[in-house]
């Protein structure tokens, strides 16, 4: 699988108790998902790499606890610091305006007041705040990703509908 077919899903950060299992943090909306993983895909050194979780333990806040197989205390700490990933083809189909950030990638972007914007390049995470970045020829536009502001994603189509407040657009034009 290329890196396209994954998604990131979190980091090991650290071992846990003497049985060779790991602390792991899950950058997730809802971890109630991810609380029966059968298996992860563990970034070693640029190759992600299929891991069976034995045990998997939510701890709240976005934190779990996982033994997997293969991994045991002499070599646990090898693994502190790897992120984990999970195929593409896993992530529950969504609709309507609700979207996967890496879905919507390459996307038109359509403002209801200034038609065409640009394409959709991708994501900024800033302070839990996510913007969309637009490339409009060689500048970039940043849009708060904000379900006011988005009106519509028409997946068939590859268009996003967007309705910016006044005046945001052309700041960067």
């Amino acid at each position: 699988m290329t890196g396209d077919n994954f998604f990131y899903l979190g980091t090991l950060t650290k071992p846990f108790g003497l049985k060779g299992e790991l602390c792991a943090f899950f950058d997730v909306d809802d971890c109630g998902k991810y609380q029966d993983l059968q298996s992860v895909f563990i970034d070693i050194d640029g190759e992600r790499l299929p891991y069976i979780i034995e045990n998997i333990q939510y701890r709240g806040r976005n934190q779990f606890v996982i033994k997997f197989q293969d991994i045991d205390i002499t070599n646990v700490g090898d693994f502190v610091q790897c992120d984990l990933y999970l195929p593409v083809s896993s992530l529950p189909k969504l609709t309507g305006n609700r979207f996967y950030f890496h879905e919507v990638a390459g996307f038109e972007v359509i403002d209801k007041n200034l038609g065409s914007i640009g394409v959709c390049k991708g994501f900024l995470e800033l302070s839990n705040n996510p913007v969309m970045q637009v490339m409009k020829d060689e500048k970039e536009i940043l849009i708060p990703v904000n379900k006011e502001f988005i009106t519509d994603v028409d997946r068939e189509n590859r268009i996003m509908r967007v309705e910016t407040p006044e005046g945001l657009v052309e700041l960067y034009l």
